[in-house]
């Protein structure tokens, strides 16, 4: 254990300070400055996981339409699944290369409310048609 150093100075204080303040030493003080390529980089990994998440979602639809015996209904809603799954992966594809062409200090652009509410409807719909399948 340490104790206060001869010259009356506290010592190395690992404990961040008082009651968890980061106080001197944090990122903004010492001029750390954040990566601006971590942001674009954690949203194309985000895309990319729903694209995924949206693939298994229409390979399992066409295997539960193929393994019930392939009605009518379940074939038009497994087509409908495919449709929308091709929507997504146009849309995320596209936020995924903007993303990874964005360069300098401004970042990528924001996606704009029409791509957004379009991969939003995609996936709500995908879910609902897939889960329509199982039950």
């Amino acid at each position: 254990m340490t104790g206060p150093a001869r010259d009356g100075s506290r010592g190395a204080d690992l404990g961040g300070g008082q009651g968890g303040d980061r106080g001197a030493g944090g990122p903004a003080e010492t001029g750390a400055e954040r990566d601006p390529g971590l942001q674009p980089e954690r949203t194309r990994l985000a895309w990319r996981r729903t694209t995924l998440s949206s693939t298994v979602a229409a390979v399992l639809a066409a295997k539960t339409t193929l393994h019930g015996g392939g009605s009518v209904t379940g074939v038009l809603v497994c087509a409908l699944c495919c449709a929308l799954w091709l929507t997504f992966l146009a849309i995320a594809h596209r936020r995924i290369r903007v993303l990874a062409a964005a360069t300098g200090g401004e970042g990528p652009p924001a996606l704009t409310p029409r791509h957004a509410t379009a991969a939003t409807l995609c996936t709500v719909a995908l879910a609902v048609c897939a889960a329509a399948l199982v039950f």
